[in-house]
């Protein structure tokens, strides 16, 4: 199940739950919430299975753009030999080589970047979904231990004012 499929199950359960009276609490069923929290322990170890595939594909990516770069600078040493051979173009040709060299490497940098760049926002957005997960995670675990302490604290005492009714009468 998606991440944030089980964020919305966990908010619904939260504004399902009934409100305690005089605070800002609500009690909610805590083997929902416990079977929610399981599931995002499985769901998260997916989220980073994902990132590391898109790390995976930017290396793939990369090492594409090598590839290119590699057989486009193979290809103008070839083009630059072969116009070298000529005795009146050399320098032309030494020229035309250096330019298409100079554009090979612009454009594997061009690459790499757009790579490195696609990567890092896809990372980013990941990372803050995962700590919004975390925050409403932690949040509800809060709001569990709160109420667990209400439910264990004793009731406030009632019996002096009973004690001293009694004895006006």
């Amino acid at each position: 199940m998606d991440i944030l499929q089980l964020i919305d199950r966990l908010e619904e359960l939260f504004n399902d739950g009934r409100p305690i009276p005089f605070t800002h609490s609500v009690a909610v069923d805590e083997d929902r919430m416990l079977d929610i929290i399981d599931q995002m322990r499985i769901a998260i170890p997916e989220e980073v299975k994902k990132a590391q595939q898109l790390l995976s594909q930017r290396d793939r990516v990369m090492a594409q753009a090598q590839e290119e770069a590699n057989r486009t600078i193979d290809l103008a040493r070839e083009k630059a030999e072969g116009l070298v051979s000529k005795d009146g173009i050399s320098q032309e040709a030494q020229h035309r080589a250096d330019q298409v060299l100079n554009q090979a490497r612009a454009d594997a940098e061009a690459t790499r970047q757009d790579a490195d760049d696609y990567v890092i926002n896809t990372l980013d957005r990941l990372q803050d979904e995962l700590e919004r997960s975390l925050n409403q995670v932690r949040n509800g675990i809060r709001a569990l231990e709160e109420e667990r302490m209400r439910r264990a604290a004793p009731p406030p005492a009632t019996s002096g004012t009973v004690e001293k009714q009694s004895e006006d009468k």
